[in-house]
């Protein structure tokens, strides 16, 4: 008999207040494609994932509340392949991005947030 294991990361649940908006915020200013749209009445909303074009795993835009607060540090590091030209490239979509950090034996990288304050970096 095999042992039963934990084999991928497959969805991470990011808390927004208004649904519609963060799809738009993810597909249209991140470039994300939604994957999955439909009603959950248990949520009190729709189970959207949204992912970047190719990407494993995907973020799902549930609907905030007490238990759940949008605006939070997700710990979501999301990567890239050049940090400083879609730090520059997200500035110009209007999305609150942070300075490029360059530090010594560290990746290039910066943070930004979404239409709910949660946080995210993008990572070269």
């Amino acid at each position: 008999m095999t042992k039963p294991d934990i084999i991928d990361v497959a969805t991470i649940g990011v808390p927004v207040t208004d649904q519609d908006r963060a799809i738009a915020f993810y597909v249209h200013q991140l470039g994300f494609e939604k994957r999955l749209d439909v009603p959950l009445e248990q949520l009190g909303g729709r189970w959207i994932v949204v992912a970047p074009p190719g990407a494993t795993t995907t973020i799902a835009l549930i609907p905030a509340s007490d238990a759940i607060p949008a605006g939070v540090e997700t710990g979501i590091r999301l990567t890239t392949r050049d940090a400083a030209a879609l730090q520059t490239e997200l500035g110009a979509r209007g999305v609150d991005v942070g300075e490029l950090l360059l530090w010594d034996g560290v990746p290039p990288m910066f943070t930004f947030r979404d239409q709910d304050g949660n946080g995210f970096e993008a990572v070269e």
